[in-house]
């Protein structure tokens, strides 16, 4: 079935330079290569699920600066519904990212009018009712969170929180979570629990909310729930190029994947759906940039079908 996901979520402008290694404390490093590439957390997520083929919703903001036009018209032009983007005055969100040859990378982000995102309205309510899956993360005001998915869990829709950048969260917001997707630092910060064992950390998890997915880089994802179902997925083998925007393309895959699987009805139809996020990930970690390296859908059913076609 065709999915609808909603985002509730940051959008920033990233500044991204590429360096042979990243800087140390104190320390300056000579860079490569510059460029700017629409980002931010929550739109990156919204351009991974309607790549992925979702039909999809962004509520968020953007500053009434240059940059504001250019994140607002990168949204639309991937098929992202950004009637519910509002422009406030000042600063566009930015994020500063350096990226080494190894593809690892720092990232500082300055919220901008992400900040601003502090009411939502009877039409925004109209949109996260009408989703299947409501997608959220952590760079606008928590309130905001709580309220998106409080309002969400009045309406039916499923309600995944990318628990990103990593921070304790109350219980008012726990208590709303279906399904909760971290990698294993934020793991680490959300459970109070620091362990090198995923399994540690799925259990500490699964005291705070329902379903976890735990992703795990190179080597794939971890899911968990309540009823006992424990699995792991491993992730194509690929060669990285760029790993900033990764994680986004393997949450919003997951949520169309999710929604059009119709949740965790049985163990395959959470296997499907983590090996197609996984197959997102690594499809966009090939290619360098954030927003820009997310994959359509067809290359990730390509990834996919060439990694797990004919595994049980």
């Amino acid at each position: 079935m065709s999915a609808r996901v909603a985002v509730v979520g940051s959008t920033n402008l990233d500044l991204v330079v590429t360096a042979p290694q990243l800087p140390k404390p104190g320390e300056t490093v000579l860079g490569e290569n510059f460029r700017t590439v629409p980002g931010g957390k929550g739109a990156n997520q919204a351009v991974a699920a309607a790549r992925a083929g979702a039909a999809c919703d962004f509520v968020g903001a953007v500053g009434d600066d240059d940059f504001g036009g250019q994140l607002r018209a990168s949204l639309a032009g991937s098929g992202v519904d950004v009637r519910g983007l509002r422009t406030v005055p000042g600063a566009s969100g930015v994020a500063l990212i350096a990226v080494d040859r190894a593809a690892e990378n720092f990232i500082v982000v300055a919220p901008g009018a992400n900040a601003a995102l502090t009411d939502l309205d009877a039409d925004d309510r109209a949109t996260i009712a009408g989703a299947d899956v409501l997608l959220l993360q952590l760079e606008v005001p928590l309130p905001t969170v709580v309220r998106a998915a409080d309002w969400a869990r009045a309406g039916g829709t499923t309600v995944v929180l990318n628990a990103a950048p990593a921070a304790p969260l109350p219980a008012e917001l726990l208590d709303l979570v279906d399904v909760l997707v971290v990698n294993e630092h934020e793991a680490a910060i959300v459970a109070g629990v620091f362990a090198d064992d995923p399994a540690q950390l799925l259990d500490a998890l699964l005291e705070l909310v329902p379903r976890v997915v735990l992703t795990l880089g190179a080597r794939g994802a971890a899911y968990a729930d309540r009823r006992g179902l424990r699995l792991s997925v491993p992730a194509p083998v690929i060669a990285a190029v760029d790993t900033t925007a990764a994680g986004d393309a393997f949450t919003g895959a997951f949520a169309v994947g999710w929604a059009e699987r119709g949740g965790a009805r049985d163990e395959d139809t959470v296997t499907a759906s983590l090996r197609w996020a996984c197959a997102a990930g690594a499809a966009c970690a090939q290619r360098p940039g954030a927003s820009t390296a997310l994959p359509e859908r067809a290359a990730i059913d390509a990834l996919h079908d060439a990694t797990y076609r004919g595994t049980p």
